[in-house]
Protein backbone atom coordinates (compact mmCIF):
# COMPACT_ATOMS: atom_id res chain seq x y z
CA UNK A 1 0.00 0.00 0.00
CA UNK A 2 2.96 2.34 0.59
CA UNK A 3 3.54 2.70 -3.17
CA UNK A 4 -0.12 3.38 -3.95
CA UNK A 5 -0.96 7.04 -4.53
CA UNK A 6 -4.42 7.89 -3.15
CA UNK A 7 -5.54 9.86 -6.21
CA UNK A 8 -8.53 9.60 -8.53
CA UNK A 9 -6.30 9.05 -11.58
CA UNK A 10 -4.59 6.15 -9.76
CA UNK A 11 -8.02 4.69 -8.90
CA UNK A 12 -9.08 4.90 -12.57
CA UNK A 13 -5.87 3.15 -13.63
CA UNK A 14 -6.47 0.41 -11.05
CA UNK A 15 -10.07 -0.07 -12.23
CA UNK A 16 -8.78 -0.54 -15.80
CA UNK A 17 -6.20 -3.07 -14.57
CA UNK A 18 -8.89 -4.96 -12.59
CA UNK A 19 -11.14 -5.11 -15.68
CA UNK A 20 -8.24 -6.32 -17.84
CA UNK A 21 -7.13 -8.92 -15.26
CA UNK A 22 -10.73 -10.17 -14.85
CA UNK A 23 -11.13 -10.46 -18.63
CA UNK A 24 -7.80 -12.32 -18.90
CA UNK A 25 -8.85 -14.59 -16.03
CA UNK A 26 -12.10 -15.55 -17.83
CA UNK A 27 -10.25 -16.25 -21.10
CA UNK A 28 -7.60 -18.35 -19.35
CA UNK A 29 -10.29 -20.35 -17.52
CA UNK A 30 -11.98 -21.06 -20.87
CA UNK A 31 -8.62 -22.08 -22.36
CA UNK A 32 -7.87 -24.35 -19.37
CA UNK A 33 -11.30 -26.02 -19.61
CA UNK A 34 -10.93 -26.45 -23.38
CA UNK A 35 -7.46 -27.98 -22.97
CA UNK A 36 -8.71 -30.38 -20.26
CA UNK A 37 -11.55 -31.49 -22.55
CA UNK A 38 -9.09 -32.01 -25.42
CA UNK A 39 -6.73 -33.89 -23.06
CA UNK A 40 -9.44 -36.40 -22.12
CA UNK A 41 -10.41 -36.87 -25.78
CA UNK A 42 -6.77 -37.63 -26.66
CA UNK A 43 -6.47 -39.85 -23.55
CA UNK A 44 -9.31 -42.08 -24.85
CA UNK A 45 -7.51 -42.30 -28.18
CA UNK A 46 -4.23 -43.10 -26.39
CA UNK A 47 -5.84 -45.98 -24.48
CA UNK A 48 -7.22 -47.45 -27.73
CA UNK A 49 -3.86 -47.09 -29.51
CA UNK A 50 -2.01 -48.70 -26.58
CA UNK A 51 -4.44 -51.63 -26.50
CA UNK A 52 -4.07 -52.09 -30.27
CA UNK A 53 -0.27 -51.89 -29.98
CA UNK A 54 -0.16 -54.51 -27.20
CA UNK A 55 -2.46 -56.82 -29.21
CA UNK A 56 -0.46 -56.38 -32.43
CA UNK A 57 2.84 -56.94 -30.60
CA UNK A 58 1.54 -60.14 -28.96
CA UNK A 59 0.35 -61.43 -32.36
CA UNK A 60 3.68 -60.50 -34.04
CA UNK A 61 5.68 -62.12 -31.22
CA UNK A 62 3.65 -65.31 -31.61
CA UNK A 63 4.12 -65.35 -35.41
CA UNK A 64 7.90 -64.84 -35.19
CA UNK A 65 8.09 -67.71 -32.65
CA UNK A 66 6.16 -69.95 -35.07
CA UNK A 67 8.54 -68.90 -37.87
CA UNK A 68 11.54 -69.67 -35.61
CA UNK A 69 10.12 -73.12 -34.84
CA UNK A 70 9.66 -73.94 -38.54
CA UNK A 71 12.60 -72.04 -40.08
CA UNK A 72 16.03 -71.37 -38.58
CA UNK A 73 17.00 -68.26 -36.63
CA UNK A 74 19.76 -67.71 -39.19
CA UNK A 75 17.26 -67.65 -42.05
CA UNK A 76 14.99 -65.15 -40.21
CA UNK A 77 18.01 -62.92 -39.42
CA UNK A 78 19.21 -63.11 -43.01
CA UNK A 79 15.79 -62.07 -44.32
CA UNK A 80 15.51 -59.21 -41.82
CA UNK A 81 18.97 -57.87 -42.79
CA UNK A 82 18.03 -57.75 -46.47
CA UNK A 83 15.28 -55.13 -45.91
CA UNK A 84 16.61 -51.82 -47.23
CA UNK A 85 13.61 -49.50 -47.55
CA UNK A 86 12.81 -47.78 -44.27
CA UNK A 87 9.28 -46.46 -43.55
CA UNK A 88 8.97 -42.74 -44.24
CA UNK A 89 7.26 -40.60 -41.59
CA UNK A 90 6.60 -36.90 -42.19
CA UNK A 91 6.28 -34.71 -39.10
CA UNK A 92 4.30 -31.47 -39.15
CA UNK A 93 2.40 -29.65 -36.42
CA UNK A 94 -1.07 -28.26 -35.75
CA UNK A 95 -2.26 -25.64 -33.30
CA UNK A 96 -4.74 -26.51 -30.53
CA UNK A 97 -5.49 -23.44 -28.38
CA UNK A 98 -1.96 -22.12 -28.76
CA UNK A 99 -0.31 -25.52 -28.22
CA UNK A 100 1.84 -26.92 -31.04
CA UNK A 101 0.83 -30.55 -31.45
CA UNK A 102 2.81 -32.97 -33.67
CA UNK A 103 0.95 -34.32 -36.66
CA UNK A 104 2.44 -37.41 -38.29
CA UNK A 105 1.67 -38.53 -41.80
CA UNK A 106 2.92 -41.78 -43.26
CA UNK A 107 2.12 -44.09 -46.10
CA UNK A 108 1.47 -47.80 -45.92
CA UNK A 109 3.86 -49.64 -43.62
CA UNK A 110 2.63 -52.91 -45.04
CA UNK A 111 4.71 -54.04 -48.00
CA UNK A 112 4.52 -56.79 -50.54
CA UNK A 113 7.13 -59.58 -50.55
CA UNK A 114 8.97 -57.86 -53.42
CA UNK A 115 8.97 -54.46 -51.66
CA UNK A 116 10.55 -55.95 -48.55
CA UNK A 117 13.81 -56.52 -50.42
CA UNK A 118 14.22 -60.24 -49.94
CA UNK A 119 13.52 -62.73 -52.69
CA UNK A 120 10.56 -65.09 -52.72
CA UNK A 121 12.88 -68.11 -52.58
CA UNK A 122 14.79 -66.90 -49.50
CA UNK A 123 11.59 -66.62 -47.43
CA UNK A 124 8.71 -68.83 -46.29
CA UNK A 125 5.00 -68.23 -45.63
CA UNK A 126 5.59 -68.09 -41.86
CA UNK A 127 8.40 -65.52 -42.18
CA UNK A 128 6.17 -63.42 -44.46
CA UNK A 129 3.36 -63.56 -41.88
CA UNK A 130 5.77 -62.49 -39.11
CA UNK A 131 7.12 -59.63 -41.27
CA UNK A 132 3.61 -58.39 -42.10
CA UNK A 133 2.67 -58.58 -38.41
CA UNK A 134 5.71 -56.52 -37.34
CA UNK A 135 4.92 -53.93 -40.03
CA UNK A 136 1.57 -53.42 -38.29
CA UNK A 137 3.41 -53.12 -34.95
CA UNK A 138 5.64 -50.35 -36.36
CA UNK A 139 2.54 -48.50 -37.62
CA UNK A 140 0.97 -48.69 -34.14
CA UNK A 141 4.23 -47.54 -32.49
CA UNK A 142 4.32 -44.41 -34.67
CA UNK A 143 0.64 -43.67 -33.94
CA UNK A 144 1.20 -44.24 -30.19
CA UNK A 145 4.27 -41.96 -30.19
CA UNK A 146 2.27 -39.09 -31.74
CA UNK A 147 -0.52 -39.50 -29.18
CA UNK A 148 1.92 -39.70 -26.24
CA UNK A 149 3.70 -36.48 -27.29
CA UNK A 150 0.30 -34.76 -27.72
CA UNK A 151 -0.74 -35.82 -24.20
CA UNK A 152 2.52 -34.55 -22.66
CA UNK A 153 2.29 -31.17 -24.41
CA UNK A 154 -1.38 -30.71 -23.49
CA UNK A 155 -0.67 -31.62 -19.87
CA UNK A 156 2.24 -29.16 -19.73
CA UNK A 157 0.05 -26.38 -21.17
CA UNK A 158 -2.82 -27.22 -18.76
CA UNK A 159 -0.42 -26.91 -15.79
CA UNK A 160 0.95 -23.60 -17.12
CA UNK A 161 -2.56 -22.20 -17.71
CA UNK A 162 -3.73 -23.37 -14.26
CA UNK A 163 -0.81 -21.54 -12.62
CA UNK A 164 -1.73 -18.33 -14.48
CA UNK A 165 -5.42 -18.68 -13.51
CA UNK A 166 -4.50 -19.25 -9.85
CA UNK A 167 -2.06 -16.32 -9.84
CA UNK A 168 -4.72 -13.98 -11.20
CA UNK A 169 -7.45 -15.41 -8.94
CA UNK A 170 -5.50 -15.53 -5.68
CA UNK A 171 -2.84 -12.82 -6.02
CA UNK A 172 -3.17 -10.24 -8.79
CA UNK A 173 -6.94 -9.48 -8.74
CA UNK A 174 -7.26 -9.46 -4.89
CA UNK A 175 -4.17 -7.18 -4.63
CA UNK A 176 -5.55 -4.75 -7.24
CA UNK A 177 -8.97 -4.72 -5.54
CA UNK A 178 -7.31 -4.16 -2.17
CA UNK A 179 -5.35 -1.21 -3.58
CA UNK A 180 -8.54 0.23 -5.11
CA UNK A 181 -10.40 -0.13 -1.78
CA UNK A 182 -7.51 1.57 0.04
CA UNK A 183 -7.61 4.53 -2.42
CA UNK A 184 -11.41 4.86 -2.07
CA UNK A 185 -11.10 4.96 1.73
CA UNK A 186 -8.29 7.53 1.58
CA UNK A 187 -10.26 9.69 -0.88
CA UNK A 188 -13.34 9.53 1.39
CA UNK A 189 -11.17 10.51 4.38
CA UNK A 190 -9.65 13.38 2.41
CA UNK A 191 -13.14 14.57 1.38
CA UNK A 192 -14.33 14.46 5.01
CA UNK A 193 -11.23 16.37 6.14
CA UNK A 194 -11.75 18.95 3.38
CA UNK A 195 -15.44 19.30 4.33
CA UNK A 196 -14.50 19.76 8.01
CA UNK A 197 -11.97 22.44 7.10
CA UNK A 198 -14.58 24.28 5.00
CA UNK A 199 -17.03 24.21 7.91
CA UNK A 200 -14.37 25.58 10.22
CA UNK A 201 -13.57 28.38 7.77
CA UNK A 202 -17.25 29.30 7.45
CA UNK A 203 -17.49 29.56 11.24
Amino acid sequence: MANVKPTRSELLQLQKKIALASSGHKLLKKKRDGLILEFFNVLKKARNVREELVAEYAAAHHRVNVARAIDSDLQIKSVSMSIQQQPLVEVSSKNIMGVRIPSLSFGEFKKSIFERGYGVLSSTAKIDEAAASYERVVEKIVAAAAVEVTLKRLLREIEKTKRKVNALEQLTIPRLRGDASYIRLRLEEMERESFSRLKMLKK
